[in-house]
């Protein structure tokens, strides 16, 4: 039975929400679509009329798709050309989804999509939908067909990983955004030292190109590594001009709710840097490079209107 006008607005309504899952489960706004618009697919072939609770019949259907994606993903992934980083996403995006909470903003943290990384598919969806989108251990296993016993311990191991994974204390996003700003004027000192200071002994730098652009496929670990690393990479030369197209303009911008540096080039985001930053120091930067993970940053850099004049122009 063709859908109705009513049944399009209810998943209409359902979509943003979906979306917000999807990207936390998998790491990339177009696999996120791709999921959704799959997620449609399946609701107009159904017996809409049958279905007693849609936000719930919805939720199981994407969840699901999202897991087989996960699974075949990780095998993708293991011809990936060097680091496969997540795709960052610029506050405004609305695939970002709920901000109301502490456990909602930390759930999209671009640090915490790392480490989501590391979970099982069923330890990632357990987590994202528990403590992102407040389900119920019930509600869950009803999602993906476990027990409410299993729900609770999966989020429990989850939750564990995640912790351990980020061992450090965080600091608040005003401090955060001035070492966001002190790390670039270190950067474009020209020296090593004024880096290193700002720096936990053991930072690392991870860069995603996809093979798309130049990025190197192991990290740099280690605090002076790291610094020299950073002091090249802002320093100009014709190579990266041409590379890039032009000479990037710099910003401080809200990424995936913390405050990170964007590289723009003639209204194209051609580089978004997350910083990892902790009482003790910037402990990671992980640069996401490839072009193709930078398409919908771009759309909404250009939709945000004004962004301020850049810190300056680099490369």
């Amino acid at each position: 039975m063709p859908l109705t006008m009513d049944d399009v607005d209810r998943f209409e309504a359902a979509r943003g929400r979906l979306e917000a899952i999807a990207y936390r489960l998998l790491g990339s706004a177009g696999e996120a679509e791709d999921a959704v618009q799959e997620t449609y697919l399946r609701w107009q072939a159904a017996d809409v009329g049958r279905i007693e609770v849609p936000e719930a019949w919805l939720t199981k259907v994407l969840t699901n798709l999202c897991l087989n994606q996960l699974t075949s993903a990780r095998a993708r992934r293991e011809t990936y050309v060097g680091q496969w980083l997540p795709e960052p996403l610029l506050d405004g995006d609305p695939m970002l989804g709920p901000a109301e909470t502490a456990e909602q903003r930390d759930s999209v943290s671009y640090a915490v999509l790392v480490l989501l990384e590391r979970l099982s598919p069923g330890e990632r969806a357990v987590y994202v939908l528990r403590e992102a989108f407040g389900h119920t251990h019930r509600e869950i296993a009803e999602i993906l067909d476990i027990s409410e016993a299993g729900s609770q311990q999966t989020y429990h191991r989850a939750k564990k990983h995640i912790a351990d994974g980020r061992a450090r204390a965080e600091i608040d996003r005003a401090t955060a955004r001035r070492v966001v700003e002190e790390f670039l004027a270190a950067a474009t000192s020209g020296q090593t030292e004024p880096l290193v200071r700002l720096l936990t002994g053991d930072a690392i730098a991870i860069g995603d190109g996809g093979g798309k652009v130049p990025a190197r496929a192991k990290a740099f670990e280690g605090a002076v590594a790291v610094a020299k690393f950073m002091r090249g990479l802002f320093k100009p030369g014709p190579a990266k001009r041409a590379l890039l197209g032009g000479s990037a303009a710099v910003h401080v911008a809200s990424v995936n709710g913390e405050p990170a540096v964007v590289a723009v080039v003639d209204g194209r985001v051609v580089g978004i840097t997350c910083l990892e930053i902790t009482p003790e120091g910037i402990a990671a930067f992980r640069s996401q490079v490839n072009p193709d993970k930078l398409a919908r940053a771009t759309e909404v850099w250009a939709a945000g209107g004004d962004r301020g004049e850049p810190l300056f122009h680099a490369f």
